[in-house]
């Protein structure tokens, strides 16, 4: 894919984008990435209207490092806790990315039933890029998200 087919700015029809890219964008400038030279910045809305925000942090034992969407899930919980309704990632040239399957089941676990999440193609919802998720449901058979 080339950097004109990726999707660099929100949709046009729904402002709400906006506030994310720019949160995103601001962590961006937090990432320790000096490995990888990869930085991600992820910025969510939770249901009240709070923007969390998060940064990848890398390790030199690379299996520590964290994701964007890891360090934004403790700001979610730092900041209060709650679901998220709205997500977006971007990469250092601030294109808009996928989180990884891991950072998917993260995003799962703590979204409202209706999240969407940013994709290089358009907003999707979390059933669809994360189908048939495994969840708190499949771990006891209730939900132990935060309300």
């Amino acid at each position: 894919m080339s950097r004109s087919d990726r999707m660099s700015t929100p949709p046009v029809d729904d402002p709400r984008w906006g506030p994310l890219i720019d949160a995103a964008r601001e962590a961006l400038g937090r990432s320790y990435s000096p490995y990888s030279n990869y930085p991600v910045g992820a910025a969510g809305r939770t249901e009240d209207g709070r923007i969390v925000v998060g940064a990848n942090i890398e390790n030199a034992s690379y299996g520590v490092t964290l994701c964007a969407e890891c360090s934004m899930v403790s700001d979610l919980f730092r900041t209060g806790g709650g679901r998220l309704t709205d997500f977006v990632c971007l990469n250092g040239a601030e294109d808009i990315i996928m989180p990884c399957g891991r950072c998917r089941q993260l995003l799962n676990e703590h979204c409202a039933p209706e999240m969407r999440i940013l994709t290089p193609e358009g907003p999707r919802t979390m059933d669809e890029v994360l189908p048939q998720a495994f969840g708190p449901h499949d771990v006891g058979g209730f939900d132990v998200r935060p309300t």
